[in-house]
């Protein structure tokens, strides 16, 4: 009978959870807003929120953005341009609920050896970009007086020999990953980042639909203080951290590069900004900033109401 009640309470609490899927933008790796839900899950923080959060992760084809507002995922990550960009055209209905990435995740590097020192000594050099040339390439070359004539601009994959083979002088890196893999080759790199020349940058956040913010609020905000809790304690707890993503990138990965990912991302989640209000916050000087970046260099129409973008009022100390 014991064991029958047993059962019966445990049903019942599972019963009482509010189902959520959560669908990291990317395979399974350290960024730290997949840390957020990695931890969660691992250290129970969804289910003391009440929730019971299916992790799920894109292919990185951007089906989960369609997932999202096909209601088949309820929250995922999204680079804050990207987001700005899907906003406008196709006018998908995207809101950053919490903006973990306060810096941009890109930079360039160039190989320490080829002399490469400075952005004016990029002219006459080959500089990759990946897809389409970023607004914060052209929001360098400007800053150093060079316009895209005084240099070759190549698209170049993903694919980082292409800078090591010789290929191209300048490659663009995603900050958190590929810096740590040129390095482990043997490869001492010089180092570009937009965020520290003055130019507005933003990296990854949390994104829900503004029909889902709207209805259902309570749930978004659970699943907020759940993953912020999670990010604060792999702050605190970087080996307990990384045991949880371990669980999902699997055990015969490169620990130590995950690790790599993780600080390198804990680093860019801190800015004055989350210092006035939390882990995850986000103003409309922020946004705006990068908006008017992006219509600057055409990547965004003139105009664009950058306040739409985002929501801070599900964040836990905002609600506070």
């Amino acid at each position: 009978m014991v064991a029958a009640i047993a059962v019966a309470v445990g049903c019942s609490g599972e019963e009482d959870l509010q189902p959520l899927t959560f669908m990291a933008g990317f395979i399974p790796q350290a960024n730290l807003p997949f840390v957020g839900a990695y931890v969660a899950e691992a250290e129970g923080f969804f289910a003391e929120e009440g929730l019971d959060v299916e992790i799920q992760h894109s292919a990185g084809g951007g089906e989960h953005l369609q997932l999202l507002v096909a209601d088949e995922v309820q929250v995922t990550t999204q680079d804050a341009a990207v987001l700005m960009q899907r906003r406008a055209d196709p006018g998908l209905p995207l809101v950053s609920i919490g903006l973990i990435g306060q810096r941009g995740q890109q930079a360039f590097v160039a190989l320490e050896e080829s002399g490469i020192s400075t952005i004016e000594d990029w002219a006459g050099h080959r500089i990759g970009f990946k897809g389409t040339p970023p607004p914060d390439l052209y929001a360098l070359l400007d800053q150093a007086g060079l316009s895209e004539s005084d240099v070759e601009l190549i698209n170049v994959g993903f694919d980082p020999r292409v800078l090591t083979e010789g290929q191209i002088d300048v490659y663009p890196v995603f900050k958190s990953n590929e810096p740590d893999t040129l390095e482990k080759l043997g490869f001492e790199l010089v180092m570009w980042d937009a965020a520290e020349h003055g130019i507005p940058t933003l990296g990854l956040a949390y994104v829900a639909t503004e029909t889902k913010v709207e209805e259902d609020p309570e749930t978004l905000a659970a699943f907020m203080r759940a993953v912020i809790r999670g990010i604060e304690f792999a702050a605190e707890d970087e080996e307990a951290a990384l045991d949880a993503v371990m669980e999902h990138v699997g055990v015969d990965s490169d620990r130590e590069h995950q690790r790599y990912i993780l600080e390198t991302e804990l680093a860019d989640a801190t800015s004055e900004v989350t210092e006035e209000g939390g882990l995850g916050y986000q103003t409309l000087e922020q946004w705006q900033d990068l908006a008017d970046l992006l219509a600057t260099y055409e990547a965004l129409p003139d105009g664009f109401d950058a306040s739409t973008s985002f929501r801070v009022d599900l964040l836990p100390e905002a609600r506070e």
